[in-house]
């Protein structure tokens, strides 16, 4: 996965700070295709009236889908932590919507996604003479 971190209002892109963000998103990296972009946009809100003012932007680009997550905090790493946890959950969640379709799509087209198993009658007793 391609990760492209931009940053704007003056936030300094540190050697520590773009390590931090390869690590956390690692996670991410595993669950997707290596053709996938992140795109991640850090800055400061320079208003006094909002307490938490690191802000943290993700776009996740996968075939046909944009994931994008978004949290502000008193920490620039603590806003990367939670953008990572939220883009995490996000692509589970999209992966699972996936094999559900195809599992659909199977059962629609008439093969079996469990397989042909030898089950007793729904009763729990087989008939005399008949063999597992």
């Amino acid at each position: 996965m391609q990760i492209e971190i931009r940053t704007r209002n003056g936030v300094a892109l540190t050697d520590e700070l773009r390590e931090y963000a390869q690590r956390r998103f690692d996670k991410v990296s595993r669950q997707v295709s290596e053709l996938a972009r992140l795109e991640l946009e850090l800055y400061e809100e320079h208003n006094p009236a909002i307490a938490e003012q690191f802000v943290v932007d993700a776009v996740l680009y996968l075939k046909g889908v944009k994931l994008r997550a978004s949290d502000r905090s008193f920490e620039m790493k603590h806003a990367i932590h939670a953008v990572a946890d939220e883009l995490s959950r996000q692509v589970e969640r999209h992966r699972e919507k996936r094999r559900g379709r195809r599992e659909v799509q199977k059962l629609a087209s008439g093969r079996s996604v469990v397989g042909d198993l030898d089950l007793p009658p729904i009763g729990g007793m087989m008939a005399e003479g008949a063999q597992p």
